[in-house]
């Protein structure tokens, strides 16, 4: 078996804690959450026509169907429900805290391991056979245990993990553009070169970009860069691309920067800006930052070059080209992957950004607040309901944005808001700046001017094809599925061939709805191939084991940096599972999924794995319930990405790590949840977790009459597919190095 399924069905056997705890604690819980000694009542609920039989139509939890089945019929009898809880009372009798005598007590022949016939459910043998060698001893099983015995307790005799001091290396970290100018428009500020000729910003109106350089001939650091922008400027002259240098530094005389004007080569104009006219206006933070500006004078980005040099290292190349990657982008017509980040350099004691256009009006600065925070959904053919393209549409609607916003409802990002000044966690980060939320309610609340139209931000383009670019394999469900007018729709789960001949490796993916309007999420499952037999899929358990792709509005494809990819095996097949919701048209949808292959088997697999609590039960009436899952991480990982999900009675959300010394840390607190936007959590830097850590979850439902989504308040709400039943899964990607053997009782390495 590849290291691959090693790694995820390890963390799968802990994750999924409905097999594995069957064996050792399913005297507490059983068929649809009720105890053991409930279970016969739980049967005549069920059993409506009364005749000791229960059909699927009955019983529709397949899971438990198959479990109850003992004679393959297709029916459930009482006495095979009566035969179930004898049986596992008796297991649960056995079971203590090392599984002794409950192993004992299955190992009905006595060879010291377990083989599938003598484990109860075959899918506990998948999770207990670490090795995959075809049996399980005692070791693999009290390994297993052990992991549910720290879940439980929280508990740990795992080392203590090392918590380093602060580096004195200091690298470019990830910042959310708009709380420091990105957007923005630049005021026309006028200069004058070390050549003694005058200018101004507009006078670049006519290139396709401005890259605005600080520069000086004193910091370390800018001097190492002098060379990058100078090979920068050649390459990107013919492009379309012009340079404005811009020297901080008073002090620096002008021979020294003719000097190095003489020795780079730059062509661009040169400005000793000895008053800091230009530095205050452009609030320049380093001696090292870079703006990228377009021909509408918008900041598109501003940060590091590249992430080559920094305070107190310097690499051979370069592994990360942020001004590379955001010329590349502006010249196409799209918005840079990384818009801001910061550029470790000298230190400028520049103000705080402040905004960057005075005398609010729609084209200087409220045009590209919506766009960069509203369109991306808000335009002819998104998925919003409205476009806000335009004056007048925005105009039109003004008092629905006004109120969404001021509310902190739209744009949707539900994490606890970071305070101004502090550097968001979230590369993804939706929510607006403050300046950004003050300035849009301001206008919204004036006579909304509109200013002149020469001041307006450049037309957004907004692909109608792939935004991954043109995928290597396109999987689309064989046929549309109708969608109706009103009312509700079960999931649809379809399961459609790939084709593959060998295994590939997935470095991005899209998933692309044809009626987009009226899709809410869509899951896509990795299934092996059809090997003969029963080829029942139980999408309950697989949701709950992690997906491949997902779809939500705003949330619809992810590209992993090189090196990092997901495995797809030859032959496999993919299930989607998709939720639609009725717009009031009836329509169609023909859903796929677009994916782009690695060049090279990578460095680091991705994997994604749900934390969750199938045990769930929530009371009628209760306005703030709370349940929690966790599991004991089994290896290093690093985890980049969130999903919580819940449904209509969602309420809050909380991801934990639990150190071995039993220190806290908090990893993503939604204080907010709201089902209708399934929103995804991107780190911008991974957190690392040493094996030995439990990640914890803790989710808080509202199942009051206060819950104006709330189905039916009345009800104990258990799990279920439905958006009247619930869930409590807490997702979450990581990755771990392609080269790492994990196996039970195996040396765990630290994930690099």
């Amino acid at each position: 078996m590849s290291q691959l399924n090693k790694a995820g069905r390890l963390w799968r056997g802990v994750v999924w804690t409905t097999a594995v705890a069957g064996l050792v604690a399913v005297a507490g819980h059983t068929l649809h959450g009720q105890s053991l000694d409930d279970l016969e009542k739980r049967f005549h609920e069920l059993d409506k026509d009364k005749n000791n039989e229960l059909t699927p139509q009955e019983l529709t939890d397949k899971a438990w169907f198959a479990q109850l089945d003992k004679d393959k019929d297709g029916i459930v009898a009482l006495e095979e429900v009566k035969e179930y809880t004898k049986t596992m009372k008796k297991i649960a009798r056995a079971g203590n805290s090392r599984g002794d005598g409950l192993f004992k007590m299955l190992d009905r022949n006595g060879d010291g391991k377990l083989s599938r016939d003598e484990i109860p459910r075959p899918e506990m043998f998948e999770q207990l056979d670490v090795d995959s060698n075809g049996s399980v001893t005692l070791e693999e099983a009290q390994s297993v245990l052990a992991n549910i015995n720290a879940m439980r307790s929280g508990k740990s005799k795992s080392a203590t993990p090392v918590v380093a001091k602060e580096s004195p290396r200091e690298g470019p970290k990830f910042l959310k553009g708009s709380e420091i100018g990105v957007g923005r428009m630049v005021p026309d500020v006028a200069f004058t070169d070390v050549n003694g000729k005058s200018g101004k910003l507009s006078d670049y109106k006519s290139s396709k970009a401005l890259v605005i350089a600080m520069t000086t001939t004193s910091c370390p650091v800018s001097k190492r860069y002098a060379p990058t922008l100078a090979k920068l400027e050649k390459e990107y002259a013919s492009k379309g691309v012009v340079f404005l240098y811009l020297n901080p530094t008073e002090t620096d005389s002008p021979a020294s920067i003719k000097d190095d004007i003489k020795a780079h080569g730059f062509k661009g104009r040169y400005v000793l800006d000895k008053d800091e006219t230009l530095v205050k206006a452009l609030a320049a933070r380093s001696t090292t930052e870079v703006l990228v500006v377009d021909a509408a004078r918008t900041v598109v980005y501003r940060g590091a070059v590249d992430d080559q040099y920094g305070l107190g290292y310097s690499k051979n190349e370069a592994q990360e080209t942020y001004v590379v990657d955001a010329l590349n982008a502006v010249l196409a017509g799209n918005e840079p992957a990384i818009a801001a980040t910061t550029a470790p350099g000298c230190a400028l004691e520049s103000a705080d950004v402040k905004p960057l256009a005075k005398n609010l009006t729609y084209h200087n600065q409220i045009a590209r607040i919506v766009q960069n925070n509203c369109a991306e959904c808000h335009h002819d053919g998104g998925v919003a309901p409205f476009a806000l393209e335009t004056y007048d549409q925005v105009k039109a609607h003004a008092g629905m944005i006004r109120k969404q916003v001021a509310r902190d409802v739209m744009p949707p990002w539900f994490a606890t808001p970071v305070k101004h000044g502090e550097i968001t966690p979230w590369a993804n980060d939706r929510s607006l700046s403050e300046q950004d939320k003050a300035d849009l309610l301001a206008w919204l609340e004036s006579d909304k001017p509109v200013g002149n139209i020469a001041d307006a931000p450049l037309p957004r383009k907004y692909s109608k094809d792939w935004m991954i670019g043109k995928p290597d394999m396109v999987v689309q469900i064989p046929q549309p599925i109708a969608i109706k007018a009103t009312g509700t729709m079960p999931y649809q789960n379809i399961t459609v061939e790939t084709g593959l001949t060998e295994d590939k490796w997935v470095q991005g993916f899209e998933v692309q709805p044809t009626a987009r309007e009226a899709v809410h999420h869509v899951l896509v499952f990795v299934r092996p191939p059809k090997n003969g037999g029963s080829d029942a899929f139980d999408d309950e358990r697989a949701e709950r084991n992690g997906f491949f792709a997902a779809y939500v509005p705003g949330n619809s494809w992810q590209v992993y940096p090189t090196g990092m990819a997901k495995k797809l095996p030859a032959g496999s097949r993919l299930h989607f599972q998709i939720h639609y919701t009725p717009t009031g048209k009836a329509t169609t949808d023909q859903i796929r999924v677009g994916v782009i292959f690695a060049k090279e088997e990578p460095q680091h697999i991705v994997q994604v794995a749900g934390i969750s609590n199938p045990f769930i039960s929530i009371p009628p009436g209760a306005a703030n319930h709370i349940e929690t899952a966790q599991i004991k991480v089994p290896f290093d990982a690093h985890i980049f990405q969130f999903m919580p999900h819940m449904h209509l009675r969602g309420k809050a959300a909380k991801y934990e790590a639990i150190y071995a010394d039993g220190s806290t840390r908090t990893l993503l607190d939604i204080p907010r949840y709201d089902f209708n936007w399934q929103l995804m959590y991107r780190l911008a830097e991974p957190v690392t977790i040493p094996a030995g850590t439990t990640l914890k979850v803790t989710m808080a439902f509202d199942n009051s009459t206060g819950n104006p989504a709330n189905p039916d308040p009345n009800k104990t709400v258990r799990w279920g597919q439905q958006t009247y039943d619930e869930m409590m899964l807490g997702y979450i990607a990581y990755y771990t190095p392609n080269d790492q053997s994990i196996t039970a009782g195996s040396k765990q390495r630290a994930a690099r």
